[in-house]
């Protein structure tokens, strides 16, 4: 059996002295905005997962379809090469793809990438016992460390892949400087494969975000709770609901917390206090829907050519793997 191990990108990071910083701008702001990465403390991971397997929730299974009709095609296309994971969560669409090169390749490495230790610790120690040809290196930080810190690999090259459309969490600027990172952490010849969501209709869209179950509005307001444990805060989550809309102009989705009652939050940790007027917002998370066409122009901007896009039949998402 090959070797795994868990690295901390940084250990120090709830140490580090602009920690918070991001939080703090965004409350300070009109209107107030949190920084969507706070979602993802073990809990909030565990709710995400839950929010998978939703019916409302097709983004997943519509992915994980995909991903299991042509994972031998893209494995095919790029030959064995090492695999690195940005978000990867529980890595259950991941299992169609390492199946694939499991298929072409005696060795293979994968990296997983996650903010949430306990449940990258799970799936690290799950895929040692169904891979026992693989190797599994997972790196608990943000997708910023590690594009910044990966490895120098081993393999004749190396895929970095981003599923679930969180690409949609970034705004314009945001995703541009981290197509741009992108970029920087490939060698020429190195792949890079990505999960985009498409435009659709808001009566899919809406009910997708809003689940009659409340597991959306659990996770978001995990938010807060996260904010409590992290920064000695003192949200009351009874005092915030959950509401999720569509915006046809940006053809985005937008995530929010709408404030029930006139009160003040501290962040001791932060020594930061805020003042939330009833009935104000914040603005929790976007999820930009895309156009695959445009997508591949914006990728081709940062030397990431198209090879191949894949859809499903109701062309509700896209898969395209580009190269550098």
């Amino acid at each position: 059996m090959l070797a795994t191990s868990l690295k901390i990108l940084n250990e120090h990071y709830q140490a580090l002295n602009n920690e918070g910083e991001d939080v703090i701008q965004g409350l300070i702001q009109s209107p107030k905005t949190l920084p969507p990465k706070y979602f993802y403390d073990d809990y909030g991971s565990e709710l995400f997962e839950q929010i998978c397997e939703l019916p409302e929730y097709y983004p997943t299974r519509t992915e994980a379809w995909i991903l299991q009709q042509y994972a031998d095609e893209i494995a095919q296309i790029t030959g064995a090469c090492e695999l690195v994971e940005l978000g990867s969560g529980s890595s259950t669409k991941t299992l169609f793809l390492l199946d694939a090169y499991q298929k072409i390749a005696n060795y293979c490495r994968y990296v997983p990438i996650d903010v949430s230790h306990g449940i990258l610790k799970s799936t690290v120690l799950k895929l040692q016992q169904k891979y026992p040809n693989l190797f599994v290196e997972g790196l608990i930080g943000t997708y910023e460390q590690a594009l910044t810190k990966l490895e120098t690999t081993f393999a004749s090259s190396r895929m970095i892949f981003f599923l679930g459309s969180s690409l949609g969490n970034f705004n314009p600027r945001e995703c541009d400087d981290f197509l741009s990172k992108i970029t920087r952490a490939l060698q020429p010849g190195d792949y890079f494969l990505l999960g985009i969501d498409l435009q659709k209709p808001k009566e899919i869209l809406e009910p997708a975000y809003n689940d009659s179950q409340g597991i959306t509005a659990a996770f978001n307001l995990n938010i807060l709770s996260h904010l409590n444990w992290r920064f000695q805060g003192d949200f009351d989550l009874n005092l915030f609901t959950h509401q999720a809309i569509y915006n046809q102009n940006d053809a985005q989705i937008e995530m929010y917390l709408h404030c029930k009652k006139t009160h003040e939050v501290s962040l001791e940790a932060l020594d930061f206090q805020v003042c939330f007027a009833d009935g104000e917002s914040i603005l929790t998370e976007i999820s930009r829907k895309f156009n695959l066409v445009n997508m591949q122009k914006q990728l081709e901007t940062h030397g990431l050519k198209t090879l191949k896009t894949w859809t499903d039949p109701k062309e509700w998402f896209g898969l395209i793997l580009c190269q550098a």
